[in-house]
């Protein structure tokens, strides 16, 4: 039987690290497809890991030596460098920086520089970008509070591969997978039907307070950088928010703690991917590297501004600019001497609206590389083929015509 046919969406799925519940909306599905997704669920997406979870954090303070064998990584996957700090000098090659006021106020090198980047890189870092530094010093420094309270007080929001929503140490169902050297806290702020306040965390004391104005901010920056996006494509200012949903996108939070590690020339925090959604905002560790992005056949280790957020580019826009704009392989290194904290925020489109290239960007030499597919169906499908090819545009062109 073919793993489609084997899938049960549950009323709230998650299918990746960085996912919305998928919420299949009945009264906009066909019965084909209303059959397609029914009755059995052997892929593991039920209530319980494979294996017991072990919080990457207790192993780091248990004071080990050596890595455990189930994160190392093969050969071929480990990090070339070992990095405890920011490296002595910024590298001459480097994603590049953007200041939104200045591009707002219609500089032409800025509006080049950002064309560029989306094109070239998939990343860039942006400055003054209309978010307090003070909410941004504060967001980060309320989940290091988070991770350090006690194990406790943390395993009280314990995930489920059923919604990865709370806190978690693993992805994916893969038994005997080789794991990233990470725990995290995911959780939801759109749409307003997935946000649950029972489910963030309710210490430290302001964190629930704090996590809601931060999300509501990051989504204002969200639709200002989309309007750059599609202007920049040849469309109206508004056509990419358009084809995300207008106001009714997904947007999640991912918090990303690595702990110090005994051994991090053996491990990765997290495997090299590429997002499957929309678009990334990441608030970084400013004193300690991790990020690495895929330039050609480098890695780049990115050197963070302090105040600014490193943006990257999805799969959904990839498939909207006709590869146009690039959706790139990033990863993310560890180090033996400091831990690490990073959030990442995710500005999804409304998952059950088709997304395919936008016609304005279709021609005859260029015809549409993606055929549509909703994003709920994109994430199913990555969801079926484990967890290693998830966000692989690659697997996009595989899935069945009829699914």
């Amino acid at each position: 039987m073919n793993n489609l046919d084997e899938i049960k969406i549950e009323s709230k799925t998650c299918l990746n690290d960085q996912e919305q519940e998928v919420k299949i909306d009945n009264m906009h599905m066909s019965d084909q497809d209303k059959n397609k997704i029914e009755i059995k669920n052997k892929s593991g997406l039920g209530e319980k890991w494979p294996e017991p979870i072990v919080r990457v954090q207790s192993l780091a303070e248990s004071n080990l030596t050596s890595l455990p064998d189930r994160y190392i990584k093969p050969p071929s996957q480990r990090p070339q460098t070992t990095i405890i700090d920011h490296q002595p000098e910024v590298a001459d090659i480097n994603i590049p920086i953007i200041d939104l006021d200045s591009l707002f106020s219609g500089n032409e090198d800025d509006k080049k520089r950002i064309s560029e980047a989306c094109r070239e890189w998939g990343f860039f870092q942006v400055i003054n970008h209309g978010v307090k530094p003070e909410l941004m010093d504060a967001a980060r420094e309320t989940w290091k509070s988070f991770f350090n309270l006690p194990v406790e007080a943390k395993e009280v929001y314990s995930n489920s591969p059923r919604t990865y929503e709370g806190y978690g140490s693993r992805l994916g169902v893969e038994k005997g997978a080789i794991l990233d050297w990470n725990d995290y806290y995911y959780l939801h702020f759109l749409p307003l039907a997935l946000k649950d306040f029972n489910k963030w965390p309710s210490l430290p004391s302001n964190i629930r307070e704090m996590n809601d104005e931060y999300g509501k901010e990051l989504v204002k920056l969200g639709g200002r950088l989309m309007t750059i996006l599609s202007s920049n494509l040849g469309l109206r200012a508004e056509q990419l928010q358009e084809a995300f949903g207008g106001e009714d996108v997904g947007a999640c939070l991912r918090v990303n703690y690595y702990p110090k590690c005994p051994q991090p020339e053996l491990a990765l925090g997290l495997s090299p991917h590429s997002d499957p959604g929309g678009m990334t905002i990441l608030l970084p560790d400013d004193q300690v590297v991790g990020l690495q992005v895929r330039h050609g056949d480098t890695w780049i280790t990115v050197n963070p501004l302090r105040h600014a957020f490193i943006v990257n580019i999805g799969d959904q826009i990839q498939i909207l600019s006709n590869s146009k704009y690039k959706s790139v392989e990033h990863r993310v290194i560890v180090n033996s001497e400091k831990e690490r904290v990073s959030l990442a925020f995710f500005y999804n489109p409304k998952s059950d609206i088709p997304i395919q290239p936008m016609q304005q960007l279709v021609t005859s030499t260029m015809p549409p590389l993606y055929p549509p597919m909703t994003f709920d169906q994109y994430r199913l499908f990555i969801r079926t083929q484990g967890y290693r090819s998830y966000g692989s545009l690659k697997n996009y062109l595989e899935i069945p015509k009829d699914w």
